[in-house]
């Protein structure tokens, strides 16, 4: 086995894993605040692509400064689709509110598909896209280790916010029990608003650098969204302490086999099935 490329397939994989861990953190916030599993999360991460996209072809904005314009936009998305839809069947069956999701899913691709149509959209004209390093053979792109880093610093602060501040303890009360939550006093509804909208702000981060990286289309969020329910299962449903280890594990797992495996490219979408698939027969036998 050639070492370095090893060492480039894991390298690859602890790049990804920041991005992954972005996407998956927002969805695992909607799994265990709200209860309300989303399938429209990866809607929301492409929504942020286009419009990073949108902001760098209209008016040329770079698209570290784009951040701070897709985060609120994304954030004000998520509570109108809230206050619209999801808390009218959150006390449905899962199914209803599973079909709400994905039928919000499928507006916004179709939307998306009008306004930008089918083709890959690229911010290429960066000029910092293709810097590169080069260490002891191994090659790490400036835009996947900024990536990387942002990701980290992202989901880190929302760590903080749920530890250490009156929101996060509000969010992890009504997490544990929304009724007891409710009887001293807490509101709700307002804190499932809060949850939902800031899900959908870190998938739109997590869009706008997805943007630089590669060329997104109107689907590229269900590839995100199977990357993150495997990292929810992984971590366990709504369990938002697991989702760096779980997020790791999955790009390790997804780089190695593209990196080493004989075509294994065209496999690397699999590795999410497979992990689902044992994680959840080992879960299932433990519980026998």
């Amino acid at each position: 086995m050639d070492l370095t490329l090893l060492l480039q397939g894991i390298l690859s994989g602890i790049l990804a894993s920041g991005l992954y861990a972005l996407v998956s953190v927002g969805l695992a916030l909607a799994i265990g605040v709200i209860g309300i599993v989303n399938f429209a999360h990866g809607e929301f991460f492409m929504v942020g692509a286009f419009l990073a996209y949108q902001l760098f072809i209209s008016f040329g904005f770079d698209p570290v400064l784009s951040l701070f314009f897709v985060a609120p936009a994304l954030f004000i998305l998520g509570a109108l689709i809230y206050r619209s839809s999801i808390q009218f069947v959150l006390k449905a069956p899962e199914l209803n509110q599973m079909l709400l999701t994905f039928g919000i899913g499928i507006i916004l691709q179709n939307l998306a598909l009008v306004i930008w149509g089918g083709d890959p959209r690229s911010i290429s004209n960066v000029p910092y896209r293709s810097i590169g390093y080069q260490v002891g053979g191994v090659s790490i792109g400036l835009v996947p280790l900024a990536s990387f880093l942002i990701s980290i610093f992202i989901v880190a602060g929302l760590y903080f916010v749920l530890l250490k501040t009156p929101l996060g303890r509000a969010m992890r009360a009504v997490a544990q029990n929304r009724t007891g939550a409710s009887l001293v006093g807490l509101e709700v509804n307002r804190i499932y608003l809060l949850a939902f909208a800031l899900s959908a702000a870190l998938a739109g981060l997590g869009g706008v650098m997805i943007a630089v990286i590669q060329s997104p289309t109107p689907v590229v969020g269900f590839a995100f969204t199977l990357k993150a329910f495997a990292i929810v299962v992984l971590a366990g449903l709504g369990n938002i302490r697991g989702i760096l280890g779980a997020s790791l594990l999955v790009a390790l797992a997804e780089s190695l086999v593209a990196t080493l495996v004989p075509d294994g490219d065209s496999l690397r979408n699999a590795v999410f099935f497979a992990i689902i698939f044992v994680v959840l027969i080992v879960r299932s036998r433990r519980q026998a």
